[in-house]
């Protein structure tokens, strides 16, 4: 079962997964990175370009997802490092500190809710983050164009795709097929008909929505949606 909640660390999310018997499922591209808590470990999930299928038995799993683009300042590492990958915490920041902070989590009655003080702390120690990406990100999520999107900001295209590699770890035009992706699931999700969904997601067709959710997810919308 999951479940989540908003953060108070501004625009982040809360959530705890537990094991279920319909089985684990793969955690789909979503312009994210994670700070995440399991048996022990505390990890950095990277930004997916790819479904991420867990491996070995299922577990119970806590995390922190921050809004895209801000990990990389808590963490101090460009996002573009962690592609597609799920690393060790001790393996960005010192081995001594982490321990501190895994004993912490341990510790705590809500493992979930300690790695929010985790990132709130983190927070509060790194700079703000690029307003400019915030509204970047906020247009693409509007289905704004790139192109549209980058003059209206002011920056020029490689300016904009060295920013986001760093921010979200791909260039702005993946970000923006993720985005829209996201978009499309949530819509369909709420019972709206394929056709209608492409079309207000911002897709040319329903078939060009197949095409993308197979691309980035490996599988069928129908599948992804429990056989709608």
């Amino acid at each position: 079962m999951y479940v989540e909640r908003a953060s108070r660390l501004t625009g982040a999310v809360v959530w705890t997964h537990t094991p279920s018997r319909s089985g684990k499922g793969a955690v789909l591209p979503d312009g994210c990175m994670d700070l995440l808590w399991s048996e022990g470990r505390l990890l950095v999930a990277g930004p997916d370009t790819r479904p991420y299928a867990p491996e070995g038995p299922g577990r119970a799993w806590a995390g922190i997802r921050f809004f895209p683009g801000t990990a990389p300042t808590l963490l101090g590492v460009p996002a573009y490092e962690l592609r597609d990958l799920r690393v060790e915490l001790a393996d960005l920041w010192p081995a001594t500190r982490v321990r501190r902070l895994r004993e912490r989590v341990e510790a705590a009655p809500d493992p979930a809710a300690a790695l929010e003080e985790i990132a709130l702390a983190a927070a509060a120690r790194a700079e703000a983050p690029d307003p400019l990406l915030h509204r970047l990100v906020e247009r693409l999520e509007e289905g704004r164009p790139v192109a549209a999107t980058a003059a209206e900001l002011g920056l020029a295209a490689r300016t904009l795709h060295r920013r986001s590699l760093n921010a979200f770890g791909y260039g702005p035009k993946t970000l923006a097929r993720i985005l829209r992706l996201q978009r499309a699931l949530a819509l369909a999700r709420s019972g709206l008909p394929y056709a209608e969904t492409a079309i207000r997601a911002g897709y040319a067709d329903q078939s060009h929505l197949a095409r993308e959710v197979k691309e980035l997810t490996g599988a069928p919308l129908g599948e992804l949606l429990g056989g709608r």
